[in-house]
């Protein structure tokens, strides 16, 4: 079966099982590499990728169901937001080893699209459900914080 996604703005052709999770789809046939398997059970957040703008948990989602545009973190770029949310999370060196880092930034920007001003317990709302084994919960949000300061200035 052949299914046709959009991703970043481009469009992408997929042959084969319409049950492959959208996350195969987008690291093996559009060389995505932020999006991350973590679980494979939608439960760690790593694989968060956009779909029209929500966020789908791309390794429980078959690609076959997916209607609309999807954004991941290469497009960081283009989008002021996640623009934004790159550059405070380097300044407040939010990262360490970056495994989880793509699905709480797509987390994020979703937040930020919604909440310009959010206060520390939303962010941290909004972040449940994405783990971080490295510890470095409380530059995350600092970096979003400082991300949201930053758009809304």
């Amino acid at each position: 079966m052949t299914i046709e996604l959009i991703v970043n703005d481009k469009p992408l052709k997929f042959d084969g099982d319409p049950s492959t999770p959208l996350l195969y789809v987008l690291r093996n046939d559009a060389q995505i590499n932020s999006a991350k398997y973590g679980c494979g059970a939608g439960q760690c957040g790593a694989c968060a990728v956009l779909v029209n703008n929500r966020v789908v948990l791309s390794c429980i989602t078959p690609a076959s169901s997916v209607k609309g545009k999807i954004k991941t973190l290469e497009s960081y770029e283009q989008d002021k937001v996640l623009g934004a949310l790159n550059k405070a999370f380097i300044h407040e060196q939010a990262v360490q080893c970056g495994y989880c880092i793509s699905g709480i930034m797509i987390r994020a920007k979703s937040l930020l699209d919604s909440n310009k001003r959010p206060s520390d317990q939303q962010i941290k709302e909004a972040l449940d459900g994405h783990l971080c084994r490295c510890g470095t919960h409380n530059r995350i949000v600092k970096a979003i914080r400082r991300a949201s300061e930053g758009l809304s200035a």
